[in-house]
């Protein structure tokens, strides 16, 4: 059973950094690409950055590029992000999604989730 885990939310301050966890169970996190989207009170839920099996490749979503870094770490079981000089608009709940089928930037691609953590960034 693929487990999923989100961690590191928090209120900030604008300007301010977090960086979120996401702990991996159930099969070989190795072998799976991963990804972040978040979803704002109200709206769909968007793509945010994306790391192939290795981390060799990073993909983000341009409101993320220059400020935020996803990154894993295979021994850990471990997908990170990384978040820089967050703005108010960065308010979301952050969720790790696993092993996309198709388009990596689409929600739909992906089967695998957690429960999301709450970010909120004080103006």
């Amino acid at each position: 059973q693929v487990q999923l885990v989100e961690t590191g939310g928090g209120l900030v301050q604008t300007g301010g950094s977090l960086r979120l966890s996401c702990a991996a169970s159930g099969r070989s996190f190795s072998n799976y690409p991963m990804a972040w989207f978040r979803q704002a009170p109200g709206r769909e839920r968007d793509f945010v950055a994306a790391i192939t099996t290795s981390g060799a490749m990073t993909y983000y979503a341009d409101s993320a590029k220059g400020r935020f870094t996803i990154s894993r770490d295979n021994a850990k079981n471990t997908l990170y992000l990384q978040m820089n000089s967050l703005k108010p608009e960065d308010t979301a709940v952050y969720y790790c999604a696993q092993d996309p089928e198709g388009n990596w930037r689409d929600m739909g691609a992906y089967a695998y989730w957690g429960q999301g953590t709450l970010v909120t960034v004080s103006s």
